[in-house]
């Protein structure tokens, strides 16, 4: 990602050195913004875009079905590999609120192992929809701090159960994810987490400079079978 300023930018905005900089700071600034966006939508991913660059995001860690191969390990030929899943049409039944708790209290039982269990809990708009609804007589806040400003989520057991859709939402369509987040995580590389590389660079052949911006990382699994997805 790069952020660039043409001579021309830089003389119209020289009014004063702070000047300057704040109109460079909020370009840096809105790069990645927009950089934060794309990688919101890549955490959500396959894994399968820009030649396989792409971030191995959940559709890939936790498969809709338990197949895939994650860290080169292949889910088919191994079942401690695969994750747990619900299908709604496999099981007869058509998603809505009245039977949304249904597949969550199988799925919760199928990832869950002694102490080991799903904390925190991502839904699509209509999935976390059909969860809200199905709660409305019983809301519940977490906490006061919560309470006293308003509240994005719920609480489901000893998980959190939070939208991960909203306006352009990602996450994809009619999917829940349980997680257990002691065994995935989102790793950036400390030197390049979003991190400006190197100095300002001048054009050879042009009135400009460019500011790199870069990132480098993936999300890792260490154990799919404590994780799982509600699909229709």
């Amino acid at each position: 990602m790069s952020v660039s300023m043409s001579g021309t930018e830089q003389l119209q905005n020289s009014g004063s050195k702070e000047s300057f900089l704040n109109w460079l700071e909020a370009r840096v600034k809105n790069a990645e913004r927009s950089f934060m966006n794309a990688l919101d939508a890549d955490m959500w991913s396959s894994g399968t875009a820009s030649g396989g660059k792409q971030i191995g995001g959940m559709q890939l860690l936790i498969s809709d079905d338990a197949t895939g191969t994650v860290g080169g390990i292949v889910a088919g030929s191994n079942t401690f590999w695969q994750n747990q899943f619900y299908d709604f049409s496999t099981n007869s039944l058509a998603a809505s609120a009245s039977t949304i708790q249904r597949a969550m209290n199988t799925l919760w039982l199928n990832c869950s192992r002694n102490n080991d269990k799903p904390d925190l809990i991502f839904a699509d708009n209509t999935y976390f929809s059909y969860f809200e609804e199905s709660l409305q007589a019983i809301q519940r806040i977490t906490s006061a701090e919560r309470g006293k400003s308003g509240f994005g989520g719920y609480a489901y057991k000893d998980a959190e159960v939070l939208p991960a859709g909203g306006m352009s939402g990602n996450c994809p369509s009619n999917h829940m994810y349980f997680v257990n987040t002691d065994f995935i995580h989102y790793r950036p590389h400390a030197d390049r987490n979003v991190e400006v590389i190197g100095g300002d660079r001048e054009s050879t052949n042009q009135d400009a400079f460019v500011r790199l911006i870069g990132w480098a990382g993936n999300m890792t699994v260490s154990n799919r079978r404590m994780q799982g997805v509600i699909v229709a």
